[in-house]
């Protein structure tokens, strides 16, 4: 995608005798919960030349590269995904025309764009409910190294990845979930188990010590420090 980035923006740059960027920003593909949620991007999507003030939201249809024109048509040639959209009110002439109102009722009204979750979808690495995302964090920890991540992102990221290593450990130390909540807190094992993960992912002391029970972050520090000079 670089690649074929550059090398549009270049010819396109030669063609028009321009300079400077063709591209807003860089190549995202973010990964979307269910089809509930691809339903939200696919509005966003319309509304954005509403959003950049390019139409107004009435005349939301009216925009020339978007899909939309089309869908409340009935073209078949649109594309799958604004089929989709446009098929929570129905497949008829009707209904098609309910999206296309429901599209100029939220433009109207920047406050419900918030309220329906249609701002900030072009960011971040996948789009979905906290549950979801936490999951996907486990399986996919590797994005964290992409410089085109927030640092919120990258955190939730690395956190993924931090919690594979736990539920690895575990299993090593022949434990469960729910031997975490121990009294006393501090464990032998636990703090092996911090120490662990600490050397393999670098996971911050913070996370270690809210994740393992073991206390405050100092506490934990000072447990690893004691452990280090008893080996």
């Amino acid at each position: 995608m670089h690649w074929l980035q550059s090398t549009w923006a270049s010819r396109f740059n030669r063609f028009r005798q321009e300079r400077g960027h063709l591209f807003q920003g860089r190549y995202q593909a973010l990964l979307i919960e269910d089809a509930a949620v691809l339903g939200k991007v696919v509005d966003y999507i319309h509304l954005n030349p509403v959003r950049a003030k390019i139409v107004p939201a009435e005349r939301v249809r009216d925009y020339p590269w978007s899909s939309l024109d089309g869908i409340v048509k009935g073209d078949g040639r649109v594309d799958d995904l604004g089929w989709r959209a446009a098929g929570r009110f129905g497949t008829d002439e009707a209904a098609r025309k309910k999206y296309e109102s429901y599209l100029i009722e939220v433009g109207s009204d920047e406050a419900r764009w918030e309220a329906l979750g249609l701002k900030g979808l072009s960011k971040g690495w996948a789009i979905g409910s906290s549950g979801w995302r936490r999951s996907m964090a486990k399986e996919f920890g590797h994005l964290a190294l992409n410089p085109g991540l927030e640092s919120a992102q990258v955190n939730e990221l690395r956190e993924g990845t931090w919690e594979n290593a736990l539920v690895r450990m575990l299993e090593i130390f022949g434990r469960k979930e729910s031997d975490l909540a121990t009294k006393p807190k501090r464990q032998d094992w636990k703090v092996d188990i911090a120490l662990r993960i600490r050397k393999e992912t670098g996971a911050s002391i913070t996370w270690l010590a809210d994740r393992l029970q073991l206390g405050a972050p100092a506490t934990l520090r000072g447990y690893m420090c004691h452990r280090r000079k008893n080996e």
